[in-house]
């Protein structure tokens, strides 16, 4: 495993755990109006750098 390759791989790990998350938490809210942003956004955030810890430990597709 090249370091390229496993920072590809987590890039978009962390890239896909982002957008996963902000669309569970957009999801969450009756109307778009309703959606409060900033918890969207700091949760978003707050799980992508929880991803990027995770990656530390192995990326099973970077073998």
């Amino acid at each position: 495993m090249t370091t390229r390759t496993w920072l590809k791989s987590m890039i978009i790990r962390v890239i896909k755990t982002i957008c996963e998350t902000a669309i569970a938490t957009i999801g969450t809210s009756t109307l778009i109006s309703e959606v409060n942003w900033t918890l969207v956004l700091s949760s978003s955030l707050l799980s992508g750098f929880i991803c990027f810890l995770t990656c530390l430990a192995g990326l099973p597709e970077a073998n």
